[in-house]
């Protein structure tokens, strides 16, 4: 078996670019390979910021054979009287590259027909990897593309090598006026190269040792976990490893050298947050904290080589991170001498988004809309309207401050940790470090209950303005990240099993506003709302695992007049539905109940009497029927009971105590009766069993 590596050599890579890359590279060649008939056992792609390398082992030489039968035309047709070929058979012949001697004849269940038995494949891999290599770089994707020189050719950074063999063979393409060849560079100072590579077992070898480079970012994930570990073990304490910066700082190096320094310990007196912000965001290093959790006078910082002097390089590093927490240290005391007074006036003089007004003008929405939530949630755990009123007029507050202008992320938490020092309420300040959240689907959501619903607000204000504005998500333009905020707001409902009228809740932000010049009139923008945030509710329980159909089902369910848009008692009817789902007698009951719907649907449409549920006693005339409004009548207040605790798993059960009385009366009434007046009051009866099960779930929606 025989072995391909293939390098790209290129000018230094952002490290984000690294993972899209690796994953192309490998998806791209298998995808080549298995259509070229070529096989391998395993591809294997390793990058660092200058090269991304692809090694194939176990393939095979020769492309993979087949034999492959070819029909012609009848043989009717490709014969004469005499038997002799017609040119239709001698067409055939010569297209398919044959003599007549090789033609045969093939019988169908259509009949006789001539064809040809051609071989396929058996091609040299090699040449085959040849032909794929320049159409794979070429079309690599990356987040931006690049020019340079005088040619057309494009891609992610400068291209300055490409290493191409096959065992011991070059294997031979252009790409970007690059020629493939045997030679690779290595480190830039511990083996610069050229380094010629002999062969593709070689390969990792010649780059390791005599260039110097570790390829594998696993491995060079390891060696800086490993040397930053016992750095931190030596001055008593261990590295706050933050997985983001690791996969980033390993994707700067070819040759991790992990180094420890020390900082100033008068910097110790800085929040925790701005020291290490300070550290990971600007320098790329990590934080050291000792067995109390606080944090040391050190930083972990990873060189690109191993130097000669390390103790110069280390004084090197403190000095460049000494100046950044020194504007820290300053910005700390500049804000520490202003106050959220202060601050709110600046507030007035910053744009939120064009005609919604200023970052002013918002909190004080968010002040009432605070103050609303609290009330409409029924403040439960101590939190009263007064402190989530305060907490969403402070809430932007910090966007004004020295710190945040200098650290964006540090936006509500600074808030939060000023709050705590100007004598803000505990609730106050945990609910500013935790307007954000849920920053993504994978983002916790806030755990204080103040936190959630200053969230809510923020995320209720902003969607809000802009589908006043009609600036609605359309196709993957999302330029305010509102599914973001519709979905934040449903999983910090649920999570936190808030009773919070969805509907109001978009009608209250919206009047906020006040009058103004909208795009759209308030009652369409809150009908375009509230179906926009429908549609991502449905797109999260999806994404929690439930089927589509028990989701829209459930989503569908009629509820009563005024309940508004209910996000919690749509999940926990959903999990109930879901329950439902896996018993045996599911599929009945959904027929029968189904059934039921249908017709009152149908009727409705076709604009028969008047349903309302309210049926006549004296007019039910058949066992069935009669027995159909007892068992209903009898189950009403057990209904109702169980749907003010929010039952939903009982009140499914309810739905087994019902379908035999509603079977026995398909059974035995005839229900679409020429007599109107009795037509009418069965379909009444029908109506009252619909008007209590879709509260639960539009059975019509589902498919048995």
């Amino acid at each position: 078996m025989s072995q391909f590596v293939l390098e790209i050599g290129f000018e230094e890579f952002p490290s984000r670019f690294l993972p899209g890359l690796e994953r192309e590279l490998a998806e791209r060649f298998a995808r080549a390979l298995d259509d070229d008939g070529v096989e391998h056992e395993s591809i294997r792609v390793l990058t660092t910021p200058r090269r991304a390398a692809v090694l194939i082992e176990g393939i095979n030489p020769v492309q993979r054979e087949a034999e492959e039968v070819v029909p012609g035309p009848p043989v009717r047709v490709a014969y004469d009287a005499d038997g002799k070929p017609t040119k239709a058979a001698e067409g055939f012949a010569r297209t398919q590259g044959v003599d007549m001697a090789d033609i045969f004849t093939l019988t169908t269940d259509k009949g006789e027909y001539i064809a040809v038995r051609k071989r396929t494949g058996g091609a040299r891999s090699a040449d085959l990897i040849a032909a794929a290599c320049p159409a794979i770089v070429a079309a690599l994707p990356f987040p931006k593309r690049m020019r340079w020189g005088s040619g057309d050719f494009t891609f992610g950074r400068p291209l300055r090598w490409l290493l191409a063999l096959f065992d011991d063979g070059v294997v031979p393409f252009e790409v970007g006026g690059v020629i493939s060849g045997g030679v690779t560079w290595g480190h830039r100072i511990h083996g610069a190269g050229p380094l010629v590579v002999k062969d593709a077992e070689d390969y990792l070898n010649v780059v390791t040792e005599k260039g110097g480079v570790t390829p594998d970012p696993a491995e060079r994930r390891a060696m800086i976990l490993a040397g930053g570990n016992a750095a931190a073990e030596a001055v008593g304490g261990r590295i706050l490893w933050k997985e983001s910066l690791l996969d980033e700082v390993q994707g700067l190096v070819e040759h991790p050298v992990p180094l420890m320094g020390d900082i100033d310990p008068s910097f110790l007196e800085l929040p925790r947050q701005v020291l290490l912000t300070s550290m990971e965001s600007h320098q790329k290093s990590f934080g050291v904290e000792g067995p109390d959790g606080a944090l040391l006078p050190h930083f972990l910082t990873v060189l690109n080589l191993t130097p000669q002097d390390a103790a110069l390089v280390k004084k090197g590093w403190e000095r460049v991170l000494r100046a950044r927490l020194e504007d820290g240290r300053f910005f700390w005391k500049t804000d520490l001498a202003s106050s959220f007074d202060a601050w709110l006036a600046e507030l007035d003089n910053v744009i939120f988004l064009g005609p919604l007004g200023s970052m002013g003008d918002k909190t004080r929405r968010l002040e009432a809309l605070c103050a609303w939530l609290a009330k409409a949630s029924g403040t439960p755990d101590g939190v009263d309207e007064a402190s989530c009123a305060r907490a969403g007029r402070l809430s932007k507050a910090d966007l004004v401050s020295e710190m945040v202008g200098e650290f964006d992320t540090l936006q509500g938490i600074m808030g939060s940790i000023y709050a705590r020092r100007m004598g803000e309420t505990e609730t106050v300040a945990a609910a500013l470090a935790e307007q954000y959240l849920p920053a993504g689907p994978d983002s916790p959501v806030p755990a204080t209950l103040a936190g959630a619903l200053l969230s809510i607000a923020d995320k209720a204000d902003t969607m809000a303005g802009c589908f006043g504005l009609g600036m609605i998500p359309t196709g993957a333009a999302d330029p305010y990240a509102l599914r973001r905020c519709a979905l934040g707001i449903a999983r910090i409902v649920l999570e936190h099993g808030l009773r919070i009228d969805v509907r109001e809740l978009f009608r209250t932000a919206l009047a906020l506003y006040g009058e103004r010049a909208w795009k759209l009139a308030p009652a369409d923008a809150q009908a375009k709302l509230e179906e926009f945030f429908m549609a991502r509710l449905k797109n999260h329980f999806m994404a929690a695992g439930y089927e589509t159909l028990l989701v829209e089902a459930a989503l569908a369910a009629d509820t009563p007049e005024g309940a508004g848009i209910d996000v919690r008692a749509a999940g926990a009817r959903l999990a109930a539905l879901a329950d439902f789902s896996r018993r045996e007698d599911f599929g009945g009951a959904v027929l029968t109940f189904k059934r039921a719907a249908n017709i009152i649907r149908k009727q409705g449409q076709e604009g028969g009497a008047v349903l309302d549920g309210a049926y006549s006693h004296a007019l039910l005339a058949e066992d069935a029927e009669k027995a159909l409004a007892a068992r209903l009548e009898e189950v009403a207040p057990r209904f109702d009971a169980l749907w003010a605790a929010d039952d939903f798993a009982s009140l499914f059960g309810l739905l087994g105590e019902l379908r035999p009385a509603v079977d026995a009366f398909f059974d035995g009434v005839m229900v679409m009766c020429d007599d109107a007046p009795l037509r009418a009051n069965r379909l009444n009866l029908l109506k009252a069993l619909v008007l209590r099960l879709g509260r639960l779930a539009d059975f019509g929606a589902l498919q048995m």
